[in-house]
């Protein structure tokens, strides 16, 4: 699960975790972009729930044109191996541009997340 995110990310999700609890409407930048090579799935993360450590909350698209904001387990999204045997990578180059509320309504207006 480490290779997911880096010991940086982790603590800038844990913190966007901590600040989510007590400011639910809070709009942060994305942290991080994992994706499957072989599958079209995105995962748009921006807080990780300090209580587990393992509950990510950020854009989900899961490939089928209707990307939705919720939740994912980072122990389930290293479990997943695609159709051609590739795992989740993240993606090296990612830099948020804008606040996680803009990539959703971008996403869902295009059906899929926005490079």
């Amino acid at each position: 699960m480490n290779f997911l995110v880096t010991d940086n990310e982790r603590a800038q999700l844990l913190a966007n975790g901590r600040a989510r609890a007590t400011a639910p409407d809070l709009d942060p930048l994305p942290v991080v972009r994992l994706f499957t090579p072989d599958a079209h799935a995105t995962w748009l993360l921006a807080a990780l729930d300090p209580r587990d450590g393992d509950t990510a909350w950020g854009l989900c698209d899961v490939g089928i044109g209707m990307p939705e904001l919720g939740t994912v387990k980072l122990s389930d999204l290293a479990a997943i191996v695609g159709p051609r045997q590739r795992t989740v990578l993240r993606d090296l180059y990612f830099r948020a541009t804008r606040p996680l509320s803009e990539y959703v309504r971008l996403a869902q207006r295009d059906g899929s997340i926005p490079d």
